[in-house]
């Protein structure tokens, strides 16, 4: 993959996976990079094309698709990281995970599939999570809402392989973001997600298992459930 004859998108770019994506798309000589957030005015990087893009706002979603009309490279990173448990917690903030998540991260690609296509197929790269197959204690929406992205994400890579669009799901454990800032586990180097994404790219990998975190947890999918989560019920 030549990254020179590509443009690309990055939502949420402003913190976190994002920013190193976007930084990551800049070292390895991409064409040229729009940079997305809900408040781009914190978006502060030579070198790149900002704008707004909110995934709950639809006007925003299509104005970016409208004015990003040579688009190749789609990567869908934007998303929240709130506990919410299922039972007891704010019955909206599981809603907003799913709007942003699913919904939110659908109605992107939705957007942008008319431009991948007109301009030769292109790639989608959405960044998903470890916990697209697991659930902790405690993150109940969010895990929900990641594995709903992670179906989606497999879903488009199939409508979408008719026009050409290569479609990547990204996992990992947790990154060192100001998102995780609270969890004491170890940390993947946000930069070595960016990296390994790209690679992939280049590889043709519809899946990248960015940590060991990531490569467990699938490991363990066609195992018995008790082994996942026998200990935490025990205690």
């Amino acid at each position: 993959m030549n990254l020179s004859e590509h443009t690309a998108l990055v939502t949420g770019a402003n913190r976190g996976i994002g920013s190193h994506f976007v930084a990551e798309l800049l070292e390895r000589g991409v064409r040229k990079v729009y940079a997305t957030a809900r408040q781009p005015e914190l978006l502060q990087v030579p070198g790149v094309q900002v704008l707004r893009l909110d995934l709950l706002d639809h006007e925003s979603v299509a104005e970016a698709a409208r004015v990003a009309s040579d688009v190749t490279l789609l990567v869908n990173n934007a998303g929240i990281g709130t506990s919410a448990p299922l039972l007891t917690g704010d019955l909206a903030e599981a809603h907003r995970h799913m709007d942003t998540h699913f919904w939110g991260t659908l109605e992107v690609i939705r957007a942008f599939a008319p431009v991948l296509a007109s301009n030769g197929g292109g790639s989608i790269v959405n960044v998903l999570s470890a916990l697209s197959w697991f659930v902790s204690p405690g993150n109940g929406a969010y895990a929900a809402a990641k594995s709903a992205e992670w179906s989606l994400t497999n879903a488009v890579r199939l409508d979408l392989a008719a026009q050409g669009t290569f479609v990547q799901g990204v996992h990992l454990g947790a990154a060192d973001t100001d998102m995780m800032s609270g969890y004491d586990g170890p940390k993947t180097d946000p930069r070595a997600v960016a990296r390994a994404s790209l690679d992939g790219l280049a590889a043709g990998r519809f899946e990248v298992l960015v940590d060991d975190t990531a490569a467990m947890v699938k490991a363990s999918l066609a195992g018995d459930p008790a082994d996942l989560y026998g200990a935490m019920l025990a205690g």
